[in-house]
């Protein structure tokens, strides 16, 4: 009679099929007494089984609970109790097995009694037992207990580590972002014992980790060692340094990596190519990642939508987007087709540039191709089409969203609410406000700021003070940008009692002004007659730090009230602080001493001898453009400059590099 084999997941579910009337396990009588055709290969966890003659098999009935697709393929309760029948001896493969089923659902208490079993029998370990719990381990996020159990493999269970092992640990370790302790590890088991000899898999983790960390000298090094390890470089290890390289600002030495790569036999991948394109679009330098394009054709890579995508991305932030439009059709001749990230990084360059007009036709285009806009690009063209003055075609944006069934967040809803706020409808805007909070939307404190400055602008003070409450009474945490708007309007309506209330409820919540705060309260003293104090807020910015040091709209505020005061000599030192501190003067701070020397001085002066004076202190410091800006405002005075300061001025803007470099902007421009 012919002998079937059977693997034993499979006789465990012939096992469960026979009934059994045994009160001490509901399948023990099915196991105790074996047939005497079965036999069990103790070695090789199998058995023989001669089929019956004639034994219909039933199935579980239903409702029995049994899923033998989920549950463990021996339970608990017959594990234990089967040796004491007789029935069957355990063997290695289903300790295994129970290792398998307790890591894939997380329970390493019963994990580690298993280990225990196993250890008391003297059971043999294998390294597979062990790299099925890291893994278990990685995905409940417990990264020392993978290390500890690394310890512990050869010790308490007399189990052989290989490199296997250890890059499982290590994978572990990175994937929680754990750099240094990666790199900690590595030096342990491989530097410092060397019972293991890493493979290039070990050698891409410690790179990565090394290159996350900034390390990008050391990766450099670990890289270089590889062949002493007899280990080669493939193409992960190259661009994962290449990657370093870039993000350090190395990108030459990336490059001639490719170089090297290729030298080495190692071919190039789209992502070796995409890396380097990426990284020179950051750094602006379009005319090489244009090279590396041709280059990837002549290498049989075909740039993929990422190489398109990192291209177009970096001419939208060198502000090309009529190339970067030439590109996407230059992208759809090569049957490489746009996705949402392409149409939406044109869209946003174009916002940025005020086309939101031309941004909304590319939409138009990408819906035509079947892609749907995020609420990201809605966000972007809604506020864009504000700013470019075309309120109506913001608006129906917005209702054309809602139809299509693109759910808005509160980017959308905030840029509606800035919108509607910047064309005078601050009313309009409250409504907006109190629909987003019923559809469970929560504003942030952009949202309410925008409000606030919507209010004030409609000279409707109290309300921004009432938004302001309510800002509170939604719990939403204030900003240094909330409290420079609600300080700047309340001073610009005349409330310094109100915007010193707001100034110190500001310190007492921890918040830093900012100089648009310090500006708006200086500027609310000085119109209230108290200059002194004013001065003393901008001795305080002085000595603070340089998000709060004051620019040349606080200095022009301070200069116009000094002026309006006849106080001629204290404008002046302050003048000459602005200058020492490297603030440039304006048009503003110009026009400023212009009217002054003309209205107060007796007899007055038209201004020539003290613009000219100040661009040759501008010039002698060298802030040349600086001091360009000045004459500019001295021609449409009609003042002249002094002979001898044009031509200091010319000969700085003539030099024969500058000269070089405006002639090749202008022909990069032209093709």
């Amino acid at each position: 009679m012919p002998i079937t084999k059977f693997n034993r997941k499979h006789l465990t579910l012939k096992l469960f099929s026979i009934p059994c009337k045994s009160h001490c396990c509901p399948y023990s009588s099915a196991l105790s007494k074996p047939s005497a055709n079965t036999e069990y290969d103790i070695q090789n966890s199998q058995f023989f089984i001669e089929p019956p003659v004639s034994r219909k098999i039933i199935e579980p009935p239903q409702g029995s609970g049994l899923d033998f697709e989920k549950d463990p393929p021996i339970p608990d309760k017959i594990f234990r109790d089967a040796p004491k029948s007789g029935s069957y001896r355990r063997g290695d493969s289903t300790f295994y097995s129970l290792i398998e089923n307790y890591a894939k659902s997380g329970d390493f208490t019963s994990l580690e009694m298993v280990f225990s079993r196993m250890k008391r029998e003297r059971r043999a370990f294998i390294e597979k037992n062990f790299i099925v719990v890291f893994r278990a381990y990685g995905k409940a996020h417990l990264t020392e207990k993978a290390i500890e159990l690394f310890s512990r493999m050869v010790d308490e269970f007399q189990c052989k580590r290989t490199v296997k092992s250890f890059n499982s640990v290590l994978n572990v370790i990175i994937q929680e972002g754990l750099y240094s302790r990666a790199v900690e590890f590595y030096n342990y088991v491989i530097v410092s014992t060397q019972n293991i000899s890493p493979n290039v898999l070990t050698f891409n983790l410690v790179v990565k980790a090394l290159c996350k960390l900034g390390l990008v000298d050391r990766a450099i090094h670990v890289f270089r060692e590889m062949p002493v390890w007899k280990s080669v470089p493939d193409v992960y290890t190259y661009c994962t340094l290449m990657d370093g390289l870039c993000k350090v600002d190395r990108i030459d030495e990336a490059v001639a990596l490719l170089d090297e790569m290729q030298i080495e036999g190692c071919f190039p991948s789209p992502v070796t190519f995409n890396i380097l394109i990426n990284g020179l679009c950051k750094k602006g330098d379009l005319a090489r990642a244009a090279k590396l394009v041709d280059n990837m054709f002549l290498k049989g890579c075909v740039p993929n939508e990422v190489t398109y995508n990192t291209l177009i991305h970096g001419l939208c932030l060198k502000g090309k987007l009529d190339k970067a439009t030439d590109l996407l059709d230059r992208m759809l001749l090569n049957k490489c087709i746009p996705n949402d990230v392409t149409y939406g990084t044109i869209i946003n360059g174009l916002v940025k540039q005020g086309r939101a007009v031309d941004g909304a036709r590319v939409l138009l285009a990408m819906e035509e191709r079947g892609h749907s806009a995020n609420e990201y690009v809605y966000s972007a063209l809604v506020s864009g089409l504000f700013k470019a003055g075309k309120p109506e075609q913001a608006v129906r944006m917005w209702k054309e969203m809602m139809v299509k069934g693109c759910k808005p967040n509160t980017v959308v809803y905030s840029a509606l609410i800035d919108g509607l706020c910047r064309v005078g409808k601050s009313n309009e805007a409250e409504e907006v406000l109190s629909e987003m909070i019923k559809m469970g939307c929560k504003p942030n404190a952009y949202t309410y700021s925008s409000l606030m400055r919507g209010f004030f602008e409609t000279g409707n003070s109290d309300k921004a003070l009432i938004v302001w409450k309510e800002m509170a009474d939604e719990d939403c945490m204030e900003n240094d940008v909330c409290q420079s708007v609600l300080i700047s309007g309340l001073c610009k309506d005349g409330k310094l009692k109100e915007a010193l209330m707001v100034w110190k409820h500001m310190f007492g919540k921890g918040h830093t002004p900012d100089v648009v705060a310090y500006s708006s309260m200086i500027h609310g003293l000085c119109i209230a007659g108290s200059v002194e104090q004013g001065l003393k807020l901008f001795n305080e910015m002085l000595c603070k730090e340089s998000d709060s040091k004051p620019d040349v709209v606080t200095y022009n505020i301070l200069l116009s009230a000094l002026c309006k005061q006849d106080s001629l000599s204290r404008a002046i030192d302050l003048l000459n602080n602005m200058l020492e501190q490297g603030c440039d003067p304006d048009s503003v701070t110009c026009n400023t001493f212009l009217t002054t020397l003309k209205e107060k001085l007796n007899p007055p002066q038209n201004g020539s001898e003290f613009l000219d004076e100040l661009v040759l202190r501008l010039y002698k410091r060298h802030r040349v453009t600086a001091a360009s800006k000045i004459i500019e405002v001295m021609l449409h005075k009609f003042l002249h400059p002094k002979a001898s300061t044009w031509e200091k001025i010319i000969r700085e803007f003539c030099k024969p590099k500058k000269i070089q470099t405006a002639i090749d902007k202008c022909w990069n421009e032209l093709f």
